[in-house]
């Protein structure tokens, strides 16, 4: 049955994949992405790293301070932060000054909205499915790219 099987070819893609993420110039290959979880719940990061798959790598910190760290030194795409640990001291803003853009997008996810308003930011209530967060996450990481 080999005799049957079509020859697969690499198609070049200019600006984005099948999946809709950004290519890498002149590559059919999507770029890698990055995706920061700031979150006291460890299963959030390793919920999002399953479900994201290869496309993207996920880095998450369990603490305010650490998930500063991480940003300043990965540079991430986008940044998903829990209010609680937000409240700490660090806001959306602290984190999005760590990254290469200054309008990096956040996803808030907490029980109650606080006022930080900016374009590049959403809000998720908790409790949340983390099927909404996954699509929240592509939708954003589409748009930054």
């Amino acid at each position: 049955m080999i005799g049957n099987i079509a020859p697969i070819h690499r198609t070049e893609m200019n600006s984005e994949s099948a999946s809709g993420l950004p290519t890498v110039e002149g590559e059919s290959l999507p770029k890698r992405l990055s995706v920061l979880v700031v979150d006291q719940v460890e299963e959030t990061g390793q919920v999002l790293r399953a479900a994201l798959g290869d496309r993207v790598h996920v880095y998450s910190a369990g603490k305010a301070r650490q998930g500063l760290e991480m940003a300043r030194e990965h540079r991430p795409d986008l940044i998903v932060l829990d209010l609680e640990l937000a409240s700490q001291g660090k806001s959306a803003d602290a984190f999005r000054s760590q990254t290469p853009e200054v309008d990096t997008p956040v996803v808030l996810l907490g029980t109650a909205r606080r006022n930080e308003p900016h374009d590049r930011q959403e809000f998720m209530a908790k409790p949340y499915h983390y099927g909404n967060l996954v699509r929240k996450i592509e939708e954003l990481l589409k748009r930054a790219g």
